[in-house]
């Protein structure tokens, strides 16, 4: 009889966002499931945590402060943290939704050993971020918080939508930094979830303007919880998913491959 399936029993894992929402969620699960639970947050946050960290991922130094008092072994990664765009500017958003995600992982990797993982969070706005490579790739291959905004700084134009922007951008990183990783031991991921009730949504509602956002229901009409968009993150993140790296998984109720096949 297989016991402790996805195997999270004594493994460390480090949860960004974990005061709301989906890292909230996230958190919660993973405890339950035995893990040991370390959480980052820009508020302070209860929870199932063996430790807290309060840092700000729009901030470089408070990334590099925080991961340095992590200590190893890490075992999972989930990046969760974020903004929704507006009322944020389009750099702030960048900063951490792209910059800070991914400097996080970046900066825990040394500590994270072959058979561990990491999975960030994109979004159904960056759907088609394969169109958009050419353009993304120079970034997404930089490494460093500092430059990343540097050059977010130096090219308004090209964050002018700083939510969408981000979001594919997550997914440009996690394709092209996965093999690397993967041939180290670790996987990377990245889940792309759609209208999620969580504190963010009235900011996307507003937003879009009434019924912008419909479309985005999907098939399923009706948004997710946090807990269906934490548990697909769990899994992937799971060293039962060893072969599974690289993947950008739409957690999104069936919209994009609506869209994608004009149903």
């Amino acid at each position: 009889m297989i016991r402790d399936v996805l195997g999270y029993e004594g493994r460390r894992v480090v949860v960004t966002g974990c005061a709301s929402g989906m890292g909230a969620a996230t958190a919660s699960l993973l405890a339950e499931l035995g893990a040991e639970v370390i959480g980052i947050d820009h508020r302070p946050a209860d929870g199932p945590f063996a430790a807290f960290h309060l840092a700000d991922l729009g901030d470089g130094d408070a990334i590099a402060a925080t991961a340095a008092a992590i200590d190893g072994p890490v075992h999972a990664v989930f990046s969760i943290a974020g903004l929704p765009g507006r009322p944020f500017s389009d750099l702030e958003t960048m900063a951490v939704n792209f910059f800070g995600a991914r400097d996080i992982i970046e900066r825990l990797v040394p500590k994270m050993p072959a058979g561990s993982a990491a999975v960030v969070v994109g979004s159904v706005a960056g759907f088609g971020w394969q169109g958009f490579l050419d353009t993304l790739l120079p970034i997404a291959s930089q490494t460093g918080f500092a430059d990343g905004m540097a050059w977010a700084e130096a090219n308004p134009d090209a964050i002018h939508t700083g939510y969408t922007t981000s979001k594919r951008l997550l997914n440009v990183w996690v394709a092209w930094r996965s093999a690397e990783l993967m041939a180290r031991g670790i996987r990377l991921n990245a889940v792309n979830p759609g209208m999620t009730d969580t504190a963010m949504m009235p900011t996307f509602v507003e937003q879009a303007g009434p019924g912008g956002l419909h479309g985005y229901m999907g098939p399923a009409g009706r948004m997710s919880t946090s807990a269906e968009q934490a548990w697909p993150m769990i899994v992937l993140n799971s060293p039962r998913l060893s072969y599974v790296s690289g993947a950008g998984l739409a957690t999104d109720g069936g919209v994009c491959a609506g869209f994608t096949t004009r149903r």
